[in-house]
């Protein structure tokens, strides 16, 4: 039963981000359709609130929701709450302390997402770009940590995260002129 829980646990982990993915990409084409003209805007714009909403409420929530259920349900049929607080068990610290702030991102994406409902785009379609990066990284941390079982070396990992950040902020750095050229 164990092994069906945690197999179950990983296939709402990839919708969960397969969700947080797709719907910042939809909250870019959902902003830069602001500077299309009528009826134009008023078309994109409906049909990317139906979207948005679906995949929010339909299958990004859900997941995050059956994620948690299951990693706690794993944490204690497992027997890895009792190694918490040992050396053994650090790197699932550590990792839960990265799924906490990938929680805080998931609610940041609910904000978004009721701005956006509401008619308002405080955000900039190239901010939208870096934060929905922010999911990269924790996706890099939470699955190396699950993978390597081990809290890894700090000064290597949190280099390597800043590597990755730096590489990633590059990518859009470099796609935004790009695509300004055009």
């Amino acid at each position: 039963m164990y092994l069906y829980l945690k197999a179950f646990h990983i296939v709402f982990i990839v919708t969960w981000f397969a969700g947080m993915f797709y719907i910042v990409r939809l909250f870019i084409y959902n902003t830069e359709s602001m500077t299309r003209p009528e009826p134009e805007r008023t078309i994109l714009q409906n049909q990317f609130r139906i979207m948005i909403r679906r995949l929010w409420l339909g299958i990004t929530w859900p997941s995050a929701i059956l994620t948690l259920i299951l990693g706690c349900w794993i944490l204690i049929h497992g027997n890895w709450d009792k190694q918490l607080d040992s050396a053994a068990g650090r790197w699932l610290l550590v990792k839960l302390v990265f799924v906490l702030l990938l929680y805080v991102y998931h609610f940041t994406l609910h904000y978004i997402f009721r701005q956006q409902n509401k008619g308002i785009f405080q955000y900039t379609s190239q901010q939208l770009r870096i934060w929905n990066e922010v999911a990269t990284v924790f996706l890099v941390g939470i699955i190396m940590l699950a993978t390597v079982k081990q809290t890894i070396s700090w000064l290597w990992g949190i280099g390597g995260l800043i590597s990755l950040i730096i590489i990633l902020y590059a990518g859009i750095m470099i796609y935004k002129r790009v695509r300004n050229k055009n």
